[in-house]
């Protein structure tokens, strides 16, 4: 329902995920990138400490 697509896109933009631009009775959405950014550099950087913590085997 609209009510339901209104409170996720509430809950989305309070997680600062989305950005809203209102032009007359429209509003446009976009997604904040530079969070998925963040993400994306800090799932990165997990795992690669989860292979490094593999490269210390004895031969």
């Amino acid at each position: 329902t609209g009510a339901s697509i209104s409170r996720h896109l509430a809950i989305l933009k309070e997680a600062d995920l989305i950005r809203n631009q209102r032009e007359g009775k429209f509003i446009y959405y976009e997604l904040n990138t530079s969070v998925l950014e963040d993400v994306m550099l800090w799932i990165t950087n997990l795992k690669g400490a989860s292979d490094d913590e593999g490269n210390d085997k004895k031969i």
